[in-house]
């Protein structure tokens, strides 16, 4: 299919639908500077996730798993929404786009302005503690970068206990809360917009599939294919930092055309 058609069949496939979902992956926060996990310069490349990523690494050596996080923590502080994240909020603002479900814990969606956010691995600006309910949003209390300065371990201000980060560690079950809610969205969606993911952790990457098993469509923006490209419908090779906002502005246009007065 040449470029020009595959352009022009994903933003007909979006302005046609009545109930858009995204699931994001790491690949749609590169281009904001935040390395991906897998891949040739991923993360796990240069570290193994049984170091730094499961409950047993971080009781083990909570000095090293928090080194490693308020090193990550810093990163994303300094990183900012990059045009796909702008061209999903768009989308959600235009009323075409229901949610973002994200494998990404880096809180960008929400910068660039959506709002209906569904965090399936946790958001790295929560902390939580290890013994009692205490949880904290270091961004809504105004302490991320002054949490990122402190040398020492993090603990509870209530009971003193260890704090951790509020993601998903390997070895861990996903909140049935957060994954039911995506389930949900996945099963009522006639479209989904795969963008920027390997198609290979789940039960993320069964998402997809669950939006073809109940008739809907996939379109995925991908740099390379993926686990997912099998199953698309239609699939656009391109950093989604360029794909996006090109359909997003199709979208608009289709839209306005609809709008146009028609002459008697």
């Amino acid at each position: 299919m040449r470029v020009e058609r595959v352009f022009e069949r994903a933003a007909d496939l979006i302005s046609g639908s009545r109930f858009c979902v995204a699931l994001t992956g790491a690949g749609i926060s590169a281009e904001s500077g935040v390395p991906t996990f897998r891949g040739s310069n991923g993360l796990w490349k240069r570290y193994r996730p049984e170091e730094l990523a499961t409950p047993e690494a971080f009781f083990r050596d909570p000095e090293l798993v928090w080194e490693f996080y308020k090193w990550r923590m810093e990163m994303v502080l300094n990183a900012r929404p990059n045009p796909a994240h702008r061209a999903l909020a768009e989308l959600e603002r235009m009323g075409i786009l229901r949610a973002v479900i994200t494998q990404n814990v880096d809180d960008l969606h929400r910068e660039a302005g959506s709002r209906n956010v569904v965090e399936l691995h946790g958001n790295i600006f929560r902390v939580r503690c290890t013994s009692c309910p205490y949880r904290e949003d270091l961004k809504e209390s105004g302490r991320a970068g002054e949490f990122v300065e402190e040398t020492d371990v993090p603990r509870c201000p209530e009971c003193g206990s260890l704090l951790r980060p509020d993601v998903v560690w390997f070895g861990e079950a996903l909140r049935e809360e957060t994954i039911g809610k995506a389930f949900h969205l996945a099963q009522e969606a006639d479209l989904m917009l795969v963008v920027g993911t390997s198609g290979v952790v789940y039960p993320a990457a069964y998402l997809p599939r669950v939006v073809k098993e109940h008739g809907g469509r996939i379109i995925e923006v991908n740099v390379e294919e993926s686990a997912i490209t099998p199953i698309a419908d239609v699939f656009v090779q391109g950093k989604a930092g360029e794909v996006l906002p090109v359909l997003v502005n199709r979208v608009e246009a289709a839209k306005a055309g609809e709008n146009l007065p028609q002459r008697e």
